[in-house]
């Protein structure tokens, strides 16, 4: 796919969000405010709850989502990345407590190298890789919950835009809610294995621990604060990458967001390492809309 093709395609897509975001405010309009209500101890339902960000592995929602990352990385010279991602969720309740939830997520992105010595530039453009994730879930209580699941990533990419390779992850989380502190303030630590398997023989083999331990903070209004959204903390057991000198990457990795209705979720996430012995990335944002239905 040419430059031009991706940015004519990414500019198509876009406007998915807008609309869907409108869908969400025309939906949850109502001419008479009504006070938010609160978290119910025996609720059911993590769309109705008015808490619920998406963020929690534990409570899945039924919606779509889209993502816009800008990432730059490299040593000896510098990557910059431009993706936007577009998944679909859902959430299928089993009952006595059990949950499976799934996800679907495809993606175009803009790479762009630039060397310096001789400074040089190229571009490429095209489908990235292509996601798919299940993980059955269990509510323990009103405090606890935990999950386990698995990830599977299609190597639809180009080998220079993807990583080449078939990827399975399996994972696991634990979310224990701080109810004193509010209803969506909790703590789910989610570790899943990346490994790679056929696909390219030439590709970098992947196999890391890729760790987010995520901290939900719930304010006032809607908003939040999340530390650790996202599995950035890695430990590298595979092939070296160029740079490298140990195997570990650790960001400082936070975001900020509001559920500006009971169906749109607003929120943007920075990140930037600490330790960078495995360089992953030297900086990331990504901004994210999120529409339940």
């Amino acid at each position: 796919m040419s430059h031009g093709c991706n940015f004519r395609l990414v500019a198509a897509l876009l406007p998915v969000s807008g609309i869907l975001a409108l869908y969400a405010l025309r939906a949850d309009a109502d001419p008479q405010p009504q006070p938010i209500p609160q978290q119910s101890a025996d609720s059911s339902d993590p769309d109705e709850e008015p808490s619920n960000n998406g963020l929690d592995f534990t409570r899945p929602q039924r919606g779509f989502e889209t993502r816009f990352r800008d990432q730059t990385s490299g040593t000896t010279s510098r990557t910059d990345r431009e993706t936007l991602y577009l998944r679909a969720t859902t959430r299928i309740d089993l009952g006595s407590g059990w949950t499976l939830g799934a996800f679907g997520q495809m993606s175009v992105l803009n790479k762009t190298v630039t060397s310096f010595d001789p400074e040089s530039s190229t571009s490429e453009a095209g489908i990235g890789d292509s996601t798919f994730q299940a993980a059955l879930i269990y509510a323990v209580d009103q405090h606890w919950a935990w999950g386990i699941g698995a990830r599977l990533v299609d190597p639809t990419a180009a080998d220079s835009l993807g990583s080449g390779k078939w990827q399975i992850m399996p994972g696991f989380g634990v979310r224990y809610s701080f109810l004193e502190f509010g209803p969506d303030t909790y703590f789910v630590p989610v570790v899943r294995y990346a490994m790679s398997f056929a696909g390219n023989p030439t590709a970098r083999t992947i196999s890391e621990p890729q760790i987010a331990p995520t901290l939900n903070i719930g304010l006032p209004d809607r908003w939040f604060v999340t530390f650790y959204p996202s599995n950035d903390i890695r430990i590298n057991y595979g092939q070296p990458v160029s740079g490298q000198t140990g195997r570990l990457f650790l960001p400082f990795d936070a975001a900020i967001g509001r559920k500006v209705t009971k169906n749109l979720v607003l929120s943007l996430e920075a990140s930037v390492p600490i330790i960078k012995d495995y360089p992953v990335y030297n900086f990331k944002t990504e901004f994210k809309v999120a529409v339940n239905f």
